[in-house]
């Protein structure tokens, strides 16, 4: 088996639907998904906040509905963002009612915590009026009482159950555009369950590590669990759940696709730890180069490395590349081959010039050849 046969991801094959303009499953690309934490009521630091989420690479933002002055915002908050909006709605089925009139691309609901037979026909009608997909959110931390009477605790057997219950309810109705979530702060739980889920059904998967923490465990937990996901080729969109602003969420989600080959945005740094041997502040250089290179969205590839040992090597696998060398002056390769020095104190606006420099002719190259496709 060659290198290349190692990084095929088998992606499982599930029925596809729509979040607004995304589509979510089938051949559809994997969508990355965050929530806001604002006030929903509060349309100007939502929205903002959105908007923020929309730069770092949102695909789809869900906000959360609680009570009437929330779903009464919701109007103008999506008129005001591009990315499709999911209200996220529990137990009172009115919110899910007024969030589908006010334009909400999906309802994250679980069925079961609606109420009466007659409230769920109800929302599932409003969604069905209004072009509204929905998710069951299945949550480990709030299982219902047969499951957990039955199981005993929550386990992945008891996240499936919960899940292909409310799934009969939607399809008893004649409803299949929804997707589905079994999510636990437990990593090997979540898995499991998920593992299960793909199994038994067909419906798109929404995979995540529910309250996985803050920034650093939250990103290890959540890499962890949705790496191990998608590698086996599970899941349709997915969320990464920090303790941190929205846009971080996407930016740790979408480096999670990146690393595994699944999707390319932005620019992709390879870089060394450092060590004595560096010619230039590595770590220092890198911080600088993440924050002034966030704007850049065509996929681009860029080695740091600090000294000849590797640099070498992995300029070759990168679009362009950096590696340290004597007396303040360092090589450039453009393509995997030497191309010219820099001085130690220009470099970074020198890279910064380069990776723009390439992004123009990325996107002119692809301009063209879609005007000769036509």
């Amino acid at each position: 088996m060659n290198y290349r046969e190692y990084q095929q991801i088998n992606r499982r094959k599930g029925r596809q639907i729509h979040v607004g303009s995304v589509p979510v499953g089938g051949d559809a690309p994997i969508a990355v998904q965050t929530m806001t934490n604002t006030p929903t009521e509060d349309v100007a630091a939502t929205v903002s906040q959105i908007r923020r989420a929309e730069k770092a690479g949102a695909d789809i933002v869900r906000v959360s509905c609680p009570d009437e002055a929330s779903t009464a915002a919701l109007a103008d908050i999506v008129a005001q963002v591009n990315v499709p909006i999911v209200a996220d709605i529990h137990f009172h089925y009115k919110r899910a009612i007024e969030a589908a009139k006010a334009g909400a691309a999906c309802l994250r609901i679980n069925p079961g915590n609606i109420g009466s037979a007659e409230r769920i026909r109800e929302v599932i009608n409003a969604a069905r009026d209004h072009g509204c997909s929905m998710r069951i959110g299945v949550n480990a931390g709030s299982l219902e009482r047969h499951l957990l009477e039955k199981y005993g605790e929550p386990n992945p057997d008891a996240l499936v159950e919960s899940a292909l219950e409310h799934a009969k309810i939607l399809q008893d109705h004649d409803f299949h555009e929804f997707k589905i979530s079994v999510k636990a702060s437990d990593v090997f739980m979540a898995v499991a369950a998920y593992q299960q889920l793909a199994e038994v059904c067909d419906h798109p998967l929404h995979i995540g590590i529910t309250e996985a923490g803050g920034r650093r465990t939250g990103t290890v937990k959540s890499s962890i669990g949705l790496g191990s996901l998608l590698w086996a080729g599970i899941g349709d969109t997915m969320r990464v759940s920090l303790s941190a602003e929205p846009e971080e969420e996407v930016l740790v989600g979408w480096e999670i696709l990146k690393s595994l080959g699944i999707r390319h945005r932005g620019v992709r740094i390879i870089s060394c730890p450092s060590c004595a041997r560096q010619g230039f502040n590595v770590i220092d250089t890198v911080s600088k180069l993440e924050d002034r290179l966030a704007h850049i969205q065509t996929p681009i590839t860029l080695s740091i490395i600090g000294c000849v040992v590797n640099g070498p090597g992995e300029a070759l696998m990168t679009d362009l590349g950096v590696t340290g060398g004597g007396n303040g002056r360092h090589m450039v390769y453009s393509a995997g081959r030497t191309d010219h020095t820099v001085e130690g104190e220009t470099m970074i606006d020198h890279v910064v010039e380069l990776v723009e420099r390439r992004a123009a002719e990325i996107q002119e190259e692809a301009a063209r050849a879609r005007v000769a496709a036509e």
